[in-house]
This record gives structure tokens, C-alpha cells and sequence, in this order.
């Protein structure tokens, strides 16, 4: 089994329900979720779209670098993204952040994410799943998290995603 890390993305239809249902879906495909993050609404990037809900969550799986990836775009598709404008508004969107201690630099698949470390987004709820370095990068999430900006970032009601 691998320890990896994802990030969870969710501003269309029922933003709390596309989190909760990823992660129940994630189960179906092999990827144990461990522990998950709380949910944090964040701005939009770009700004002419809802704004998003954003969680991080450990798993284990066997899965391979890219047999994780295809299964993240089945269950994004499963829940209704659908191809769109880069970066434009989703019903879900799931990030392979980490595999284990690898490095992955393949055509569509780049681990550890390439933009970590400039996402607050990302690097919030990571602090909460992550508390030590972070696997490849050396540095802790709330390290990084020092050299950006995190106004617009809230924690929701929406804090329990597994059981």
C-alpha cells in the first residue's frame, strides 16, 4: 500500500455533496481515505466563477501513479465534469498531491503537484492532514503557507467529509 495525498475541489450544484460523494467514491475505486481535512470555501481562480469548497485527504492504495489518475477522472466524471475552459468552473476536482515519496513526471501526471506550494487553497487544508515535512518537498504546508496570501480563505460547517 502507498500513502497518498489528494486535493478536493468542488464549485457547482451541491459543492458539500461532490466532497462527500468523491471521497465514498474514491472507497469504490481502491483508495482508502484515512483521514480527511475540514472544508475551506475559497475565491475562485479566475474570479468570474462560483467559489469553491476545497478539503485534502491521506489515503492508501495499490493503485499505481497512473491507475490513481485514471480513477480520479472516472469519479470526476461520474459526478459530472465534463471537459470545459481550463481552470473554469467544476462540480469536482480531484489532485493527486503525493504518491508515497516519489516523483512522477509523466505526459498529464506531475507528483508532487506542480503548484503546490503557490496554492493556499491547497496548502491550508494540507496542513491539517500533514503536520511534517511534506514528502518530496522537505518543508511543512504551513512553512510554505508563510509566502502567500490566504485572505478570502474560511473554514465552513461542512467539517466532518469521512466517519
Amino acid at each position: 500500500m502507498t500513502e497518498v495525498i489528494l486535493a478536493l475541489g468542488s464549485n457547482l450544484g451541491d459543492r458539500p455533496g461532490n466532497l462527500r460523494r468523491a471521497i465514498e467514491l474514491l472507497g469504490d475505486e481502491g483508495i482508502a481515505v484515512q483521514r480527511a481535512s475540514s472544508v475551506w470555501e475559497t475565491p475562485p481562480v479566475p474570479a468570474d466563477q462560483p467559489p469553491y469548497l476545497n478539503a485534502a485527504v491521506v489515503a492508501e492504495t495499490e493503485l499505481s501513479p497512473a491507475e490513481l489518475l485514471a480513477a480520479a477522472k472516472r469519479i470526476e466524471h461520474t459526478l459530472g465534469r465534463r471537459p470545459n475552459r481550463h481552470w473554469g468552473p467544476r462540480p469536482i476536482d480531484i489532485d493527486i498531491l503525493f504518491y508515497g515519496a516519489e516523483q512522477v513526471d509523466e505526459p498529464g501526471l506531475q507528483v508532487p503537484h506542480a503548484r503546490i506550494a503557490e496554492r493556499a487553497f491547497v496548502l491550508v487544508p494540507l496542513s491539517e492532514v500533514v503536520s511534517g515535512p511534506l514528502p518530496v518537498l522537505g518543508a511543512t504546508a504551513l512553512t510554505l503557507l508563510a509566502e502567500l496570501a490566504v485572505a478570502g480563505l474560511r473554514r465552513t460547517e461542512h467539517a466532518v467529509l469521512i466517519s
